[in-house]
Order: structure tokens, then C-alpha cells, then sequence
């Protein structure tokens, strides 16, 4: 699993500042502030990227497709891979974050949060430095101007698990998963026109059920297949209907309960009809309600809030679980299984119970302090720069920050861990590979990506390109000796090279 995030981006006093450098002066910012052992220098390689092509069985072709799609052209614009395993690069005006490979939520929200230090480490390094102005980022999803910035979820999943299971089964999971993984957003409506509080930030965006676009014609189900790993075994499943919480429970949701539903559809398990007759409207009008009250009308005739919807997912998810592993189970899978049953159950009875767990009802709470203080109602200008305040990554000045440095919003992590994560990669994925190949030789790699790291050894005549199609692959465990042993590149690609032949 992964999470990219864009990340808002303004520059105070400068309405028109050009996002692209300004983006670029990010990125630039934290990678120049490295210790050399550190440093990326190392560039992107687009040679294995394919984002046109269709999980449905064709290829959009380049003249079709809009530019924001084509995310394999290298536009010359800050791009580097960090020693965390993540790439930190500018994506449609926007600074991106693009988590290394995980393997469970814990460590999701942990390298996640990784990323949300470094974008804050950037912007005190640009208002230290000469010549720049100050620059403010925020972890949010819109700018209330019509404009929607995504925060993605990637889940590995066997190619062999029908592609209209996943539309089937998803769809109706997405549209009211917003009750618990939803960030909040003050105003309704792609500009944010409507007077009122919603769920998700990104729900009004979405304007079809099924499609290949993630900036134009948003769809529920992205079918983008580009499987950054092995075509035959493997699809990367792109998922661009979530919001970027700050909560770490929100996040550690999101990604327990997703990859639950998703082995479910792998094992062929789920057993649910809730199919919609129009499942875009029903997103809306789910993010809409607050109250949690809209009732959902499924095609069966059947009539059932969002969360009534989602017990049925975890009542299906308990079942698996038992049925796969019984009380052997892992402490991290019975976690997530606790965790969402609980507070399906408190927001059915008392959502506001949940303030110090789930963004949306942090948000609101907050908010209503406010209206309550101040006597305003929803169509006040300050309640719309409260909610920006929210996500904002300062942390003397970003709402979300102060209420967790005060105890008001649950941390799953610590901060020793989140400085580790920031240069460190995990264990257990083939991040650790290239994460640990940037930090032990940063001058002999020339370029990687997700599947594979180049290398460029003094003295040979050609590029040394290692794969590592396998996401399980080139971890702690399986490599890691390995280059405890190798004092430089030339003895790793001598060793990996004689071990293959």
C-alpha cells in the first residue's frame, strides 16, 4: 500500500505567483537542506510508466488524453527520491508526496506523516532564505475556487481478480466510507457556493462512476493500470477518492479497512447488494448530510444510511477473518477490525464522541466552538479560514497540529519514529532496497523509480538497471546483509549480478 498527497500551496500577498516554481522552490528547499549521505541526486526514470492505459483492456491514446494524464513526461520541474523510499516532486502545480511501499496502516499513517514533516521542514527552510517569500502549504483537497488536488491510496492486488468485482463491490464501500475517512470542508459544491458543513473535502469532484481521468471527469473508480510491479501477477489498484486526513486514526482507517474489503474481493468473499442507481449523487448527498441520516437507495429497493452500510462490510470483514485465520490473527488486523466496528457504533450514537479520532468530527467540533462563541452562522468568511487552518502544516499554526500536540487528536505514532521515517525506509518492502541504495551510494545511482534503481559505477561503460518488479522483494530480510557487505555499487552489482547467473 501507499498514499500520495499534493499539498495546497500559497504564497501570502501573491495571488498570481507562478504554483509550478514556487512547487519547484519546495522541493528544492528540503532536498538541498540534506546532509550530503543523504541528498538525492539520483533522477526520476519514466522509462516502465504506462498512465493511459486502461484497466478495461485498451489504451487511451496520447493526442486524446488531457496533459494532466501524462505523468510519465519529464517537464524539467523538481523531482527527487528520497532516502525514505518516498518521491518528493511537483505534480500539476502542486508539491507531492508520494509515500514509500507499506505493508500494513500503521505503517501507512507513519511514513505518511513522514511526508507531512518534511512539506513542513520546507516551507521554515524557504522563510529562512534570502530572496524567497514565505510559502504555506496545506495537507487539504480544495481551494473553495473549483479546484480539487488529490490524495491517492495505492493497493497492490492479484491481476487475477476480476476488474468488475472491484467496480461491482467498491463502489457502493467508497461512497460511504466518507463517514469515517471524510476530512471536513466548509461549503458545498465544486466552489464551495452552498452554505453549509460536509463530510469529504473531495466527494463534489466526482462526476462519473467508472474512468481513466483523476483531474477532469473525476470517476469513483480509477481505472489506471499501471501496475508499478510485475503486469502478469500484479495491478496497482489507483484510488483517488480520498480526502488527506491529518488524524492519524482517520488514516490508519482508511487503509485497515480498505485492504480488508479489498482481499475480500481477491478471495472472492463478499457477498453484499448494494448496488445504486446512481452512486455519484449518492456521494454527494452522503459527504452532504452531517447528521449521518440520508438514506442511501440501493437498486434492491432497500434503504440504508452510510454507516449502516459499512456494518455490513465489517460484519462481512470479522467473517473472513475468522474464517482465514481464527484467533491466530494478527494484532494490527484485529486492531482495524475493533477500531471500525467501534466507531460505526459511535457514529451511530454520538459522532461527536469521536473529535479526538476522525478528521471531519475534529473539524466540526472546532467549528461549532467557533459559531457558538462568536454567533455566526455557516455562511460566515472566517469559518471557511478556520477549515484552511485546519491543514495547514505549520505546527505552531496548523488547527489539526495544536489539537494533537495538546492531546485533543489521537497519535498512533511517536515523534522518534516519525523522524526516522523521514530518512529511513521500511523493512519489509522493496523500499528498503532503494531507499538504503540512495543513502549508501548516493553518487554511483543514476536514476530509479518504483520498479527498478540504476545504477552508475565508476569505470564501467554501461548503466546497470537492477529490477525489482516484486513490491515484496529487496527488504530488510532479504537484502539487507547483502549490502552491509558491499562497501560500494560496483561490489552490489557484482554480488547481485553473480547471484543471478
Amino acid at each position: 500500500m501507499g498514499i500520495e498527497t499534493e499539498y495546497g500551496i500559497s504564497v501570502p500577498g501573491h495571488p498570481h505567483v507562478n504554483s509550478m516554481l514556487t512547487s519547484s522552490q519546495v522541493v528544492n528547499a528540503y532536498a538541498h537542506s540534506l546532509q550530503s549521505s543523504h541528498r538525492p541526486n539520483a533522477r526520476w526514470d519514466y522509462d516502465e510508466e504506462t498512465p493511459l492505459r486502461d484497466a478495461r483492456g485498451f489504451d487511451l491514446s496520447r493526442a486524446e488524453a488531457d496533459p494532466s494524464q501524462l505523468t510519465d513526461d519529464d517537464n524539467g520541474l523538481a523531482n527527487v527520491i528520497l532516502t525514505n523510499g518516498a518521491r518528493f516532486y511537483v505534480d500539476h502545480a502542486h508539491p507531492e508526496y508520494s509515500s514509500p511501499e507499506i505493508t500494513n496502516p500503521y505503517d501507512g499513517v507513519l511514513w505518511d506523516k513522514a511526508g507531512q514533516r518534511i512539506m513542513a521542514r520546507a516551507v521554515e527552510l524557504i522563510a529562512q532564505t534570502p530572496g524567497l517569500q514565505p510559502v504555506n502549504l496545506y495537507k487539504n483537497n480544495t481551494d473553495n475556487k473549483g479546484a480539487s488536488y488529490g490524495t491517492h491510496e495505492n493497493y497492490l492486488m492479484a491481476r487475477s481478480t476480476p476488474f468488475a468485482d472491484i467496480i461491482r463491490h467498491l463502489t457502493p464501500f467508497f461512497v460511504s466510507r466518507q463517514v469515517i475517512t471524510g476530512s471536513g470542508r466548509v461549503g458545498r459544491g465544486q466552489e464551495g457556493r452552498e452554505i453549509g458543513f460536509q463530510l469529504g473535502q473531495r466527494a463534489d469532484f466526482f462526476e462519473v462512476e467508472v474512468g481513466l481521468e483523476t483531474t477532469l471527469k473525476r470517476p469513483i473508480i480509477n481505472t489506471r493500470d499501471e501496475p508499478h510491479a510485475d503486469p502478469v501477477h500484479y495491478r496497482r489498484l489507483h484510488v483517488i477518492v480520498g480526502d488527506a486526513n491529518l488524524a492519524e486514526v482517520s488514516t490508519y482507517l482508511k487503509l485497515g479497512i480498505t485492504a480488508l474489503t479489498l482481499s475480500m474481493i481477491e478471495a472472492g468473499f463478499l457477498d453484499l447488494d448494494q448496488a445504486m442507481a446512481f452512486p455519484v449523487r449518492e456521494m454527494h448527498q452522503v459527504s452532504h448530510d452531517p447528521s449521518l441520516k440520508h438514506l442511501v437507495t440501493m437498486n434492491s429497493g432497500r434503504r440504508l444510511t452510510a454507516i449502516q452500510m459499512q456494518m455490513e462490510y465489517a460484519e462481512q470483514a470479522r467473517k473472513f477473518v475468522e474464517d482465514r485465520w481464527g484467533s491466530d490473527v494478527d494484532d494490527q488486523t484485529a486492531d482495524v477490525l475493533n477500531r471500525w466496528q467501534d466507531v460505526l457504533d459511535r457514529l451511530e450514537t454520538d459522532p461527536m464522541s469521536l473529535s479526538s479520532q476522525l478528521d471531519w468530527v475534529a473539524k466540526l467540533s472546532v467549528l461549532e466552538g467557533y459559531r457558538d462563541r462568536d454567533g455566526i452562522g455557516w455562511d460566515h468568511a472566517r469559518l471557511q479560514l478556520v477549515d484552511l487552518q485546519y491543514s495547514d502544516v505549520r505546527p505552531d499554526k496548523g488547527l489539526a497540529n495544536r489539537l494533537e500536540a495538546r492531546g485533543s487528536l489521537v497519535r498512533l505514532t511517536t515523534d522518534d519514529e516519525v523522524r526516522r521515517a523521514m530518512v529511513r525506509p521500511p523493512d519489509d518492502t522493496r523500499a528498503y532496497f532503494r531507499g538504503e541504495c540512495l543513502r549508501r551510494y548516493p553518487d554511483e545511482i543514476a536514476a530509479a523509480s518504483w520498479d527498478s534503481v540504476i545504477f552508475d559505477v565508476h569505470g564501467r561503460a554501461a548503466l546497470q538497471r537492477v529490477p525489482t518488479l516484486d513490491p515484496t522483494r529487496g527488504t530488510r530480510s532479504h537484502v539487507g546483509e547483502l549490502l552491509d557487505r558491499c562497501s560500494d555499487a560496483g561490489d552490489l552489482i557484482d554480488a547481485l549480478f553473480a547471484a543471478t547467473s
